[in-house]
C-alpha cells in the first residue's frame, strides 16, 4: 500500500474528489515464463503449478494454475471468491458436495469458505486455468483466510 492504514480518527480526511491512480507498472510480461522464486515455493506447497500475476491491483488477484495429467490440487477453502476460466484441458472440481466438470473455454465459480479441489481428468493433456480472486481486498483489510485439508 502507498500509505499507512487509515483509522477511525482519519474519517475527516476523506477527500471530496478522487485522484486517479497511475501506477508505473501496468504489464506483467510472459507470466508463465518469468516467475519469481515465491511462485516456485507456492507451487511446491500447493503441489501443482501456480504462477502469480504481479500487477498493482489492491482488490483483485490473478493466478495461472496448471495441472499435469491426473494431477489434483490439495483440498482447501478460503474466504475470498474465485472465478476460474479454463484455458486448456479437461477436469473436474469438487466444490463442497457438488461435482463440476469443466473443459477449455468454460468458466466456473468457487464460493467463499467452500471446501474445493480441482483435478485434471485427462491421462495425456495438461490443464491450464486463470483464477481471479478478491483476496488482495481482504488481505488489505486484514481478514483474508485460507485453510488446507
Amino acid at each position: 500500500m502507498d500509505h499507512a492504514p487509515f483509522t477511525s480518527a482519519d474519517f475527516g480526511r476523506v477527500p471530496p474528489l478522487l485522484t486517479a491512480d497511475r501506477p508505473q507498472r501496468l504489464l506483467h510480461a510472459d507470466v508463465l515464463r518469468h516467475t519469481a522464486a515465491e511462485d516456485d515455493k507456492f507451487s511446491r506447497e500447493r503441489r501443482h503449478l501456480v504462477r502469480m500475476v504481479d500487477l498493482p491491483s489492491r482488490a483483485l488477484s490473478m493466478t495461472i494454475g496448471g495441472l499435469t495429467p491426473g494431477e489434483s490440487t490439495r483440498k482447501h477453502r478460503h474466504n475470498y471468491e474465485t472465478l476460474i476460466y479454463v484455458v486448456a484441458g479437461v477436469g473436474v472440481s469438487v466444490i463442497e458436495d457438488r461435482e463440476i466438470r469443466w473443459r477449455a473455454g468454460d468458466a466456473f465459480y468457487v464460493p467463499t469458505w467452500a471446501w474445493h479441489q480441482h483435478s485434471n481428468v485427462s491421462p495425456t493433456e495438461s490443464a491450464l486455468y486463470v483464477a481471479c480472486e478478491n483476496a488482495p481486498m481482504l488481505q488489505n483489510l486484514g481478514i483474508a483466510l485460507r485453510e488446507e485439508a
